[in-house]
């Protein structure tokens, strides 16, 4: 059976590591970026395999994690998001895409991995909860 594929999104060089050994451990494979920009190259590279996408919101000067789901989403519409903040949960609602998460950091990496099987499997069965 094939891995799933997820772009993850991190400045933060611990964190980044951190939620990459996460999703390997619970059978997922991982390209990681720390920016938006690398993260639309990687995600360009390999828009077909990727199947969900975890990103931060904050990411320095420049775009962030919610122009960054966005920009995803044009091009690949059914992909999930999972966002992780410190401090912008409270945006989620205005600013996050439909089919997403958003975890307050820190969190539990069984927080991260439920979410994120919880969204590829609607995708597998759509029926509402």
């Amino acid at each position: 059976m094939e891995k799933p594929l997820v772009l993850v999104v991190e400045d933060e060089p611990i964190i980044l590591m951190e939620v990459e050994e996460t999703l390997l451990e619970a059978g997922f494979d991982v390209v990681t970026a720390h920016h938006v920009p690398s993260a639309i190259k990687a995600f360009q590279a390999r828009s077909t395999e990727v199947k969900a996408l975890v990103t931060d919101i904050r990411m320095g000067t420049g775009a962030d994690g919610w122009d960054l789901a966005r920009k995803v989403r044009e091009a690949a519409p059914a992909v999930p998001v999972i966002y992780m903040s410190g401090d912008s949960a409270s945006q989620w609602s205005a600013r996050g895409v439909p089919n997403s998460l958003m975890l307050s950091k820190p969190f539990a990496p069984a927080q991260l991995v439920t979410g994120l099987a919880t969204l590829l499997n609607r995708l597998v069965d759509p029926t509402p909860d």
